[in-house]
């Protein structure tokens, strides 16, 4: 099971069959690996439409290989799964970064002066909300990066 899947185009939503397709494995594999992951939840929209986000995608095939190439049970994948995601918790707790190489930028350290058009205080709230969320979501693929190394 050793073939190269497809790089993940950078787009927000993929459907079912778009993550089937990047995963290599059938949609109702990830209905079903639903009911076992609880991790892996998608948005549903009308009529039960399932749209993965990125990071999701990444989770599927970080459960994928557990299961196909490194021979892992369902129970044993979900297991090693919660394992990964306690590690990558405490790391962050003990504040050590979890990619090499990557420097850590607190938001309290940004100034906003950098920010020519932003020189009102509602339009620095506007930037220093945006930027929060960016940190965010940056935080949230660094630790599903990690996981899977």
């Amino acid at each position: 099971m050793e073939k190269a899947l497809p790089s993940i185009p950078a787009k927000r939503y993929f459907t079912i069959g778009e993550v089937s397709d990047l995963c290599g494995v059938k949609p109702h594999v990830l209905r079903y690996w639903e009911q076992e992951f609880t991790q892996l939840r998608p948005m549903k929209r009308r009529g039960n439409r399932r749209y993965y986000q990125h990071h999701e995608v990444l989770m599927i095939r970080r459960i994928r290989d557990l299961l196909y190439d490194q021979g892992f049970t369902i129970s044993g994948a979900r297991n090693k799964l919660q394992e990964l995601v306690q590690v990558e918790r405490d790391k962050r707790k003990a504040g050590e970064v979890m990619l090499e190489g990557v420097e850590v930028i607190e938001v309290e350290d940004s100034t906003f002066s950098d920010f020519e058009d932003s020189t009102l205080p509602e339009e620095r709230d506007l930037v220093s909300q945006k930027l929060l969320f960016v940190r965010r979501e940056l935080f949230e693929i660094r630790d599903l990066l990690s996981a899977t190394h």
